[in-house]
């Protein structure tokens, strides 16, 4: 049997307004649920579930109780696009809302605002206002400083294409012979990282990352190819990018730094390079030293990094390394002695 619940109206108070929108949404994504299931979810009591289920009725909410062993809570079908009136693609978008910059750059700007609207117009009163002040104090900005924006032409192309699972063919830039390449690829997602966007795809039977602003030229095919089930974007991004930073530093410079260069080198180095040499980082000795050992991609990789740390660093290997920085000590010390005059 099915019935409406209804009771009188009553106003709701901010905490008890988000919980039952929080009620609300779940019936919404996951259909029929039990008292027990939203008192677990919402961690609440059943009966406090109970008053709030009456409440969204009274509010117009058209909830439904249905008896029985396979019971429970359900929402009314189509009451979904009743409450908010957005589109398929609307939704898909809300979750960027909060990055107004990116949705943009992936041509998703105009959706994204029309979607917000229609949400806090959906919303209580409550809820409405506090939606309004965490966007006037929380601002998010992904790039990185003193990084211009790098141009992504082909960036919309691209998402429109992983949006339909269309394959792509694209002319690409790359750092090794030959520098431009042409690829067909199944595009997966796209990923912001640093301010920089990069391109998942399937080449052949292997998943790669290409990044967005190398891409030269772009054909988007009517072919689509089905997408594996099993893939998840964020833990192949994890992995990827964890695998591409221990590729980059080959090599390991041996050093002896102060413990203010320690404490700097968060502010002055890359994050993998900076956690390694801080783990590795032994006691310090009588002066206040410490040895430690630093992840470089090159000689000349590791004097450009190190010579940030100016005179709180001594290499004691590679060998090469020393040396150069033994030269630079030296071009330093004639240039500062007035050895060699700046020109006037």
């Amino acid at each position: 049997m099915v019935r409406v619940l209804s009771v009188a109206a009553v106003r709701f108070a901010p905490v008890r307004a988000a919980r039952l929108l929080s009620l609300l949404l779940l019936l919404q994504t996951r259909g029929r649920m039990t008292a027990q299931q939203l008192a677990g979810e919402l961690e609440v009591s059943v009966r406090t579930v109970y008053r709030d289920v009456e409440s969204l009725g009274a509010a117009g909410v058209p909830v439904y109780a249905e008896r029985g062993p396979a019971g429970g809570y359900r929402l009314l079908d189509g009451y979904r696009t009743r409450l908010t009136g957005m589109t398929g693609d609307e939704a898909d978008t809300l979750l960027l809302a909060g990055m107004p910059g990116p949705a943009a750059e992936l041509g998703l700007g105009a959706m994204v605002a029309a979607a917000e609207l229609k949400l806090l117009a959906a919303l209580p009163p409550e809820l409405g206002d506090r939606a309004a002040r965490v966007r006037q104090r929380f601002h998010l900005d992904a790039a990185g400083w003193f990084r211009a924006d790098e141009p992504t032409p082909h960036l919309a192309g691209l998402a429109d294409a992983v949006w339909n699972d269309r394959l792509v063919e694209l002319r690409y830039r790359r750092w090794k012979q030959p520098r431009e390449v042409t690829r067909t690829l199944a595009p997966l997602g796209v990923v912001l990282k640093a301010g920089r966007w990069y391109l998942v795809a399937r080449a052949g039977t292997e998943v790669r990352a290409y990044r967005v602003g190398a891409v030269l030229e772009l054909t988007v095919r009517e072919e689509r190819f089905a997408r594996p089930d099993d893939f998840d974007l964020a833990g192949f991004w994890q992995a990827w990018a964890q695998r591409y930073e221990e590729s980059v530093y080959r090599d390991e410079a041996t050093v002896r730094v102060t413990a203010a260069a320690l404490e700097r080198m968060p502010f002055v180095f890359a994050p993998a390079m900076s956690r390694a040499a801080r783990a590795a980082a032994g006691p310090a000795d009588e002066a206040g030293w410490l040895r430690t050992v630093v992840p470089i991609e090159s000689i000349a990789h590791g004097h450009t990094e190190l010579l940030k740390l100016g005179a709180d660093v001594e290499v004691l290997a590679p060998a090469a390394l020393r040396e150069r920085f033994a030269a630079t000590a030296r071009d330093l010390g004639r240039l500062y002695a007035g050895g060699d005059k700046a020109p006037s």
